[in-house]
C-alpha cells in the first residue's frame, strides 16, 4: 500500500516504488479497470512529484545548505529519474490498450506527445539540467552587497530603486549591477554547458534543433514559432508606441531628461515610494482580505494556506533569488515562495502567486494526475488574473493596503507596467528564438551580449542605457527563464493579454467574471488551450487588434486614476 503523505514516501527507497510500478505493468487493462489503474497511477506519480517538489523547496529556501542540495539530487538520480523510465512504460501501455476514460481526450494527446518524445539516453541529461539548474540558484541566491554599513541581498538593495532621490538610487543601481558582473564569468561558462545539454537532448529525440524539442516537451500545440514572431510585430507596432507616451509623461518630471533604467521604478512625481507593509504578517492578514474580497471560497483557500504552513514570504540571505508557486501534487496543496520587502511589488507578487496557488485548490477534484497538469499558457491566466481582479479591493476600507489616493498610484503604477512589460516580454522571448536558432553563435557570450542589447534597443527604445553598456549587455544573465526555463516567457505575454480581457469583463460583472475565472480552473487540462481561455471569458488571441483593444483600456483607465493620485 502505498503511504499517506509525501513526507512519508520520501523515506521509501527505490525498490519499494519499482514494485508498485510493476503491480501496475502487470495489471491488464480493460473498461471496467481502467479507472482504478489511472487512480493508482496518479497517486503513484503523485508521490513522487511532489517528494520532488518538497526537496525543491527545501533547497531554495537555503542555497547555502549543501545538505539540502545533496538530499535533493540523491532524490533526482535514485527516484526521479528511475521513475521517468517506469512512467513511459505505462504510457506505452495506456496508449497501446485504446482505452479513454471520460474527460482524458486531452491527457492522452499529451501523453502520446510525451511518449514519442522520450528517450533513455535523455533521462541522466534532464536529471544533469535541474543540477545546473541548482547551480544557477545557488551564484544568484549567493550575490550580496555591503550596503550602508550591512550586508544586503540585491533583493533588497534595489528596494532603494523605489525612492525619491537620484542619487541614492543611481548609487544602489550601479551597486547592485556591480556585484551581478562579478558572477559574469561563471554564468557564462554555466550557459555553455546549458546549451551543450540542451542541444544533446535534441540530437537524442531525432531533432534537428533543441527549439523543436521544447516545443513538443511544453506540449504546444496551438501556436508555431512563426505566432510568437507576429506576436512581437504586434506589441513593436502597437504597445511601444503606448509605453512611449507612459514614458514621456514620465519625462516631463523637472530634473529627468530621459528615463534612465534606474528610474524605471521611481515615482514619476518625486513622491517617497508606497511602503504598503513593515512585516511578512500584514502582508498575509491584509492580502487575505483582499481575497475574501474578490469571492469568500477564493479567501478560505489562502486561509488554510496560512493555517497548513503553506507560505514562505520574508527575504533574506541564502535564499534563492525570485518567486513561485510549487503544487505539492499528493497534498492537492500550493507553497508560496517569495522574497518580500515591503515593497507594492511585493503585494502584486503575493496576489500573482496566489492566482496559481488558487489554479491548483480549483482543480483538485479532477481524478487524475495528467488531467492537473496545466498549460503554462493558461497557469499565467490564473496569476495575471488575480492582480487585476483585486485591483478594487488594494484599500484600507476593504481591509487592505492603501488610502485611496495610495491605491490610484500603485493601481497606475501596475497598469503602466503592463504596458512596459509586453516590449520586454517581446525582448525576452525574441532572445531565446535566436538563440536555439543560431546554437553555435550563442555558445559565445558576447554574441548573446550584443543581440540582447540590439533587441532592448528595438522594444524598449524610450530607456536610455547611454554610458551603461555593459550593464545592458549582460543583462540577459539576470532572466533566470533563459537559463532555468527555456521558451517559457511568451506564456506570460498571452496570459496578460487574457487577463485584460477578463479584467474587461470583470469593471462590468465583478462576481460574474470571477465565477468565469474560477470555472476555468476547474477544469485543469480536460479542454484545449484556446478552449480554456473561452471558459474563463478571452480569447486565445494576439493580434495587432486584439492588443490594441487592451491597450485602450488600460490608457483610459490610466487618464481616469490619476487625478486622485
Amino acid at each position: 500500500m502505498l503511504p499517506g503523505s509525501a513526507l512519508e514516501f520520501l523515506n521509501w527507497d527505490w525498490s519499494r516504488i519499482e514494485s508498485h510500478y510493476q503491480g501496475l505493468r502487470s495489471r491488464n487493462l480493460s473498461e471496467a479497470n481502467i479507472a482504478a489503474w489511472l487512480a493508482d497511477w496518479s497517486r503513484l506519480k503523485e508521490l513522487i512529484e511532489e517528494g520532488q517538489s518538497r526537496l525543491y523547496v527545501a533547497k531554495t529556501l537555503n542555497t547555502a545548505d549543501r545538505q539540502r542540495e545533496q538530499r535533493y539530487q540523491k532524490y533526482l538520480e535514485e527516484i526521479y529519474t528511475p521513475a521517468e523510465q517506469q512512467d513511459q512504460k505505462l504510457k506505452e501501455k495506456l496508449l497501446a490498450s485504446g482505452l479513454e476514460p471520460e474527460g482524458f481526450a486531452i491527457p492522452l494527446r499529451n501523453l502520446r506527445a510525451q511518449a514519442e518524445l522520450y528517450r533513455d539516453a535523455n533521462l541522466p541529461l534532464l536529471e544533469q539540467e535541474k543540477k545546473l539548474g541548482s547551480e544557477y540558484d545557488r551564484i544568484r541566491g549567493g550575490q550580496t552587497v555591503e550596503w550602508e554599513g550591512e550586508e544586503v541581498t540585491l533583493d533588497r538593495l534595489f528596494l532603494e530603486l523605489e525612492g525619491a532621490d537620484r542619487a541614492r538610487r543611481e548609487k544602489a543601481w550601479r551597486l547592485g549591477r556591480l556585484r551581478q558582473l562579478q558572477d559574469r564569468k561563471a554564468l557564462n561558462d554555466l550557459w555553455v554547458r546549458f546549451l551543450d545539454l540542451r542541444s544533446e537532448l535534441a540530437r537524442n529525440a531525432d531533432l534537428a534543433e533543441y527549439r523543436s524539442y521544447r516545443w513538443r516537451q511544453l506540449l504546444r500545440f496551438d501556436y508555431s514559432p512563426d505566432d510568437c514572431r507576429r506576436f512581437h510585430e504586434a506589441i513593436e507596432a502597437v504597445v511601444v508606441p503606448a509605453a512611449s507616451r507612459v514614458i514621456d509623461r514620465r519625462t516631463r518630471t523637472p530634473g529627468i531628461a530621459s528615463m534612465r533604467p534606474l528610474d524605471a521604478s521611481a515615482d514619476k512625481n518625486g513622491r517617497d515610494p508606497l511602503r504598503p507593509f513593515a512585516a511578512v504578517r500584514e502582508l498575509v492578514d491584509k492580502s487575505a482580505a483582499i481575497f475574501h474580497n474578490v469571492d469568500p471560497v477564493l479567501g478560505s483557500y489562502f486561509d488554510s494556506m496560512q493555517s497548513e504552513r503553506l507560505l514562505d514570504l520574508d527575504n533574506r540571505k541564502g535564499k534563492a533569488p525570485g518567486g513561485y508557486n510549487e503544487p505539492l501534487a499528493a497534498a492537492r496543496r500550493p507553497f508560496i515562495f517569495m522574497n518580500a520587502v515591503g515593497t507594492a511589488r511585493d503585494v502584486e507578487t503575493l496576489l500573482h502567486e496566489a492566482g496559481h496557488a488558487f489554479h491548483v485548490f480549483e482543480s483538485a477534484p479532477l481524478p487524475y494526475y495528467p488531467q492537473l497538469q496545466v498549460p503554462m499558457e493558461f497557469a499565467e491566466v490564473a496569476s495575471m488574473s488575480m492582480e487585476l481582479l483585486a485591483s478594487p479591493y488594494l484599500t484600507t476600507e476593504h481591509g487592505g493596503f492603501y488610502s485611496e489616493e495610495q491605491a490610484a498610484r500603485a493601481r497606475i503604477d501596475h497598469l503602466e507596467r503592463i504596458l512596459w512589460f509586453w516590449p520586454s516580454m517581446a525582448v525576452g522571448d525574441a532572445f531565446q528564438h535566436w538563440v536555439y536558432e543560431h546554437p553555435e553563435a550563442a555558445r559565445d557570450p558576447d554574441n548573446c551580449d550584443q543581440t540582447f542589447a540590439d533587441l532592448v534597443g528595438r522594444f524598449t527604445p524610450f530607456i536610455d542605457w547611454s554610458d551603461l553598456a555593459e550593464e545592458l549587455r549582460a543583462g540577459w544573465q539576470r532572466v533566470l527563464h533563459f537559463f532555468l526555463v527555456p521558451f517559457y516567457y511568451v506564456e506570460y505575454g498571452m496570459a496578460q493579454l487574457a487577463a485584460v480581457q477578463i479584467w474587461r469583463n470583470a469593471l462590468e460583472d465583478q462576481a460574474g467574471a470571477v465565477q468565469w475565472y474560477r470555472s476555468a480552473l476547474a477544469l485543469g487540462y480536460t479542454v484545449t488551450l484556446p478552449e480554456l481561455y473561452q471558459s474563463a471569458g478571452a480569447r486565445f488571441a494576439f493580434d495587432a487588434r486584439t492588443l490594441g483593444e487592451a491597450v485602450a483600456l488600460i490608457e483610459s483607465t490610466i487618464d481616469r486614476l490619476e487625478p486622485r493620485a
